[in-house]
């Protein structure tokens, strides 16, 4: 799952042109795919489907992350190149 989720967030990265969007879109994504049927959810995630109880852990990770990012002003993040 994280492999197809990964794809998903990484082609939306290409379209964003900084942080702060990509961010927005990222959280707006998470919360569309916990929103997705069962049908939508085999074609979004390629056929690689998760338990339900597993996707939501991990959705709800990536927006409290994203919220714990987004408490950081931009001026004091830290990037690893």
């Amino acid at each position: 799952m994280i492999h197809e989720l990964t794809i998903n967030f990484g082609v939306l990265s290409s379209s964003c042109q900084n942080e702060t969007e990509y961010l927005e879109k990222s959280k707006k994504l998470a919360t569309e795919i916990a929103e997705l049927d069962d049908f939508e959810l085999e074609d979004f995630l390629f056929g690689n489907v998760p338990e339900k109880i597993e996707l939501k852990q991990t959705l709800d990770r990536i927006i409290a992350n994203i919220d714990l990012v987004n408490r950081i002003p931009l001026e004091k993040r830290n990037y690893d190149f």
